[in-house]
């Protein structure tokens, strides 16, 4: 079977809907545990979504003949 690609925007439209129902509180125990250990997981899929988005990000400036050029992009604190 062949893997299923993660999501980001599914992934957090399920988180939504876990945390929906969990704050109902009418999901028994058992089931409240198990929304509670998914949201878990997807938050951290989410979290490492993110992560590998934001090492793709470059910055684009402009090279000597003009055209632009790709640089690593750097947070400037301050």
């Amino acid at each position: 079977m062949a893997a299923k690609k993660v999501n980001f925007e599914a992934s957090m439209q399920r988180l939504e809907e876990i945390v929906s129902l969990l704050e109902k509180g009418e999901a028994p125990l058992e089931e409240s545990l198990a929304l509670f250990e998914e949201g878990t997981s997807l938050v951290n899929t989410c979290a490492k979504l993110l992560d590998k988005a934001e090492q793709k990000v470059v910055k684009l400036a402009k090279g000597p003949d003009g055209a632009p050029v790709e640089q690593d992009f750097t947070v400037s604190e301050g």
